[in-house]
Order: structure tokens, then C-alpha cells, then sequence
């Protein structure tokens, strides 16, 4: 895809400028390679731009000293039309833009001076050498501050020596009508600015714009990184290249995962299953956002969620079982909405001490380790269909204000019998509550 059609709008106004921008992006096709960068298309067009507007303009010098009687004056502009003509011709069959880079700053930087010298001067070829100026602005566009250096140096060192020998080149100077002098001059200078102003016009325009795309695909890339990770270990992982971890000592976990899920994965259409999956998990994620929880991941049909992490945070074990109780209630809207009634649910929540931190260096994940995740887990598969089940120490913490009943010893793989809770709703208000709401 070519440099201006990657980053101009489709809906942008047309007018001179974006004329000129496709005829350069035509013009840049002409040495492009398939593995050339944004800039580096950049770059050629700029400069076959400003050789194709130099080129066109020599015509007028080309006639007019022709028509003189100065043909040896005449074939130094010529010359140049020569040199570019087939520079891009070779361009285009090459690809070698670095070629046709130095050729033309070559070329630009010794005609004029040639020209010049005669025609007789300064005066006498109106300040013809102005068009050699291009060369360091053009390689301040192509090579940077660093490069153009040489070139601007070049150019000065040429200036200073036809100031030498202007006295001795001025004794034969071209007899041209002072008009014809005079109207050069404005040509040169005229020209020159035009010609410089149009390349470097279109380069600080293209850039511009390639620092726009540049910025949508950071917060492109930004929106994507916060999809992955919390914005607070994203913001520390930009920053630093070591491992980050941390010890947190009130979290609470929640598992979450679809009963019977697998053996319906060979009944339901695959596009049908994933839109199914892609609808529940979309829901609790934005019920998870709300209530100011941290998504960890899912894993199949599980998923995972965790508060008070990455910072902490008041009340996150009461937001995590309202949390608990709408995934419960999404689900059984979800499936009467979709006819799929086998869908249902089984909630495990605890809460404690974790180990969170980020693992790997390629698509890595923000996790949770720590006998409080395990345990979490284990509530959730050895839960009952449609139950939320909790371990003691949540049931302590949300009696005030949950609904929560005993289930009894429940045998734990890796910890052994251990007393078990079921969540079932908020706990109505007290009257006096409700009394002193009304007032």
C-alpha cells in the first residue's frame, strides 16, 4: 500500500495539496521496496518531488538561453532534466533510492555553479546558484541534522569559491537584456522558495499525519495492554524491565465456572458456542468493571476475579459477592434469552492473603498464587449447580449484610474437611434502617 493512501483520510477535502500528494505517491511507488518503512517512502517521495518540480522548471531556463544564442548554458539545465529523467527510469528498475538520492544532490549542487560560471557571475546569471541552496535543505529532509551536515558544508565551500572567481568570471558576462536579467532573478528566488517550500511542505504535512497513526496505534496498543493487565501493573510494566510482585494481604478470589459445559461443546454449532461464551463472559466482565473488581482471566469456561488488587481498596469482598449473586442471575437470563437450559453456574469465593504478580516476557498475564486462590477454586468445583459457596472466614465477614447459610464439612483435595457456606442473597434491611431512610 503506498505512503499517502496509508495515511491520509478517505474523506479528506481534495484540493492542490492533496493533488500534489497523490502525484507523490505515485512518484514514491517508483523506488519502493515491499519492506520499506512509512518513512523510508517518505523520504523518496520528497525528494522526487522537488526533482520532478526542478525538472519541470528548467524548462524555462533551457529556452530562453537556447533562444540567446547561449546553447552551451541551455545544456546545463538540460542536463539535468537528462539526469533525473533517467535517474528515475533506473529508480523504478532498481529500486536503489540511494542511488538516485546521491546522484541528484550531486547534480543539484554542480549545475548551478556550472551555470553560473557561464553565464558570467552572480549578476549576470541572476543569482542562478540560489537553486543549489535545495541541496541542504533537501538533505536535512533526507539524511537529518547529522547528515545534511556534509551537504550544507558542501554548499557553503561552493558559494565561497565562485565568490572568488566571480571577479575574474564577470569580464564575459552573457549579453542578456537587463529584463531578461532582471525577471531571472525573480524566477530564481521565486522558484527556489516555491520549489523548497512545496518538498519540505510535503514532508513536515506527511509526518505530521504519520505521527497521528503513530498516536492511534499507541492508543490502540494502550487500549489492548489495559484489556491484558490492570492499568496500575501496566503503567509499572512500561517502566520497568524486572519482575513485578507483590504480597497483598486482604484479597478476595472468585471462581466461576459453567456446569456441564464440555460435554455440550460436541452438541452446540463451534461459531454457535464461541457467540454463547463471547455473550456470558462480556457480561460478567462489565459487571466486574462496574463494581470496581479486577478481572484475572478465564481459562475455558472458568472465570476468574479478584478485589483489592493491584491496589487495595475498601469493601471489595461485599462488591465481589453482589458480583457473585448478578453472574448468577445473567446466567439464567442468558440461557431462557438463548434456549440453551442447560447453562448453569457454580460460584466459589474466598478470601485472604495472595501473591500477585506478572509471569512471563510473551503474552504474559497478571496472576494470583496463594492457599487463597486454591481454595477458592475448591469452592467453586466442589459447589453444588446454581450455589455460590463460600468458606468461613467469608461467611464472618458478610453476615451483617449477605444471606448465608451453613452446608455442612465439605472434603477439600489438599486441605481436608472444611466447613463450607452458601451464599444466597442481601440480607433485607432492619426497620429501623428502612424508618430512618424515609425520614
Amino acid at each position: 500500500m503506498s505512503l499517502h493512501r496509508d495515511l491520509a483520510g478517505s474523506g479528506e477535502r481534495r484540493g492542490l495539496r492533496s493533488l500534489i500528494a497523490d502525484v507523490v505517491d505515485r512518484l514514491s511507488d517508483l523506488g519502493a521496496r515491499a519492506g520499506d518503512s512509512r518513512d523510508a517512502r517518505l523520504r523518496s517521495g520528497t525528494l522526487i518531488l522537488g526533482s520532478v518540480l526542478i525538472a519541470v522548471l528548467s524548462v524555462v531556463w533551457v529556452l530562453t538561453y537556447a533562444a540567446y544564442g547561449y546553447p552551451r548554458s541551455a545544456a546545463i539545465p538540460a542536463t539535468y532534466q537528462v539526469v533525473t529523467v533517467v535517474g528515475l527510469v533506473v529508480l523504478a528498475r532498481t529500486r536503489r533510492f540511494d542511488v538516485f538520492r546521491r546522484t541528484q544532490l550531486l547534480v543539484m549542487l554542480i549545475l548551478p555553479a556550472l551555470l553560473q560560471a557561464s553565464l558570467g557571475g552572480f549578476v549576470a546569471s541572476s543569482g542562478v546558484l540560489l537553486w543549489a541552496l535545495f541541496v541542504p535543505l533537501a538533505a536535512l529532509a533526507l539524511y537529518g541534522v547529522r547528515g545534511a551536515g556534509v551537504w550544507l558544508a558542501a554548499f557553503l565551500a561552493e558559494v565561497a569559491i565562485l565568490a572568488v572567481l566571480d571577479p575574474l568570471l564577470s569580464q564575459q558576462p552573457a549579453a542578456l537584456p537587463r529584463a531578461v536579467v532582471n525577471a531571472f532573478f525573480v524566477l530564481n528566488i521565486m522558484g527556489v522558495t516555491v520549489s523548497a517550500y512545496l518538498m519540505l511542505a510535503y514532508f513536515v504535512e506527511q509526518r505530521e499525519r504519520m505521527h497521528r497513526a503513530l498516536e492511534v496505534e499507541q492508543d490502540r496498543s494502550e487500549r489492548l495492554l489495559l484489556n491484558v493487565l490492570p492499568s496500575a501493573v501496566a503503567d509499572r510494566l512500561k517502566d520497568s524491565t524486572g519482575v513485578i510482585a507483590e504480597r497483598h494481604e486482604n484479597v478476595s478470589v472468585l471462581f466461576a465456572d459453567l456446569v456441564d459445559f464440555t460435554p455440550h461443546t460436541s452438541t452446540v454449532p463451534p461459531e454457535e458456542l464461541v457467540a454463547l461464551l463471547d455473550r456470558i463472559f462480556t457480561t460478567f466482565d462489565q459487571r466486574t468493571e462496574a463494581l470496581g473488581l479486577e478481572k484475572i482471566k478465564t481459562i475455558g469456561d472458568a472465570y476468574m476475579v479478584a478485589g483489592g488488587v493491584p491496589e487495595p481498596r475498601p469493601g471489595h469482598l461485599e462488591a465481589m459477592a453482589r458480583l457473585a449473586l448478578a453472574m448468577r442471575e445473567d446466567i439464567i437470563a442468558i440461557a431462557d434469552s438463548t434456549g440453551q437450559t442447560w447453562l448453569g453456574l457454580r460460584i466459589g469465593i474466598d478470601a485472604g492473603p495472595v501473591v500477585a504478580g506478572v509471569i512471563g516476557r510473551r503474552k504474559f498475564i497478571y496472576d494470583l498464587w496463594g492457599d487463597t486462590v486454591n481454595t477458592a477454586s475448591r469452592m467453586q468445583s466442589s459447589g453444588q449447580p446454581g450455589q455460590i459457596q463460600v468458606t468461613g472466614r467469608v461467611e464472618s465477614a458478610l453476615a451483617d449484610a449477605f444471606v448465608l447459610r451453613p452446608r455442612g464439612t465439605v472434603d477439600l483435595k489438599g486441605k481436608g474437611p472444611t466447613e463450607v457456606f452458601v451464599l444466597d442473597g442481601l440480607r433485607p434491611p432492619k426497620p429501623d434502617a428502612a424508618i430512618n431512610e424515609t425520614r
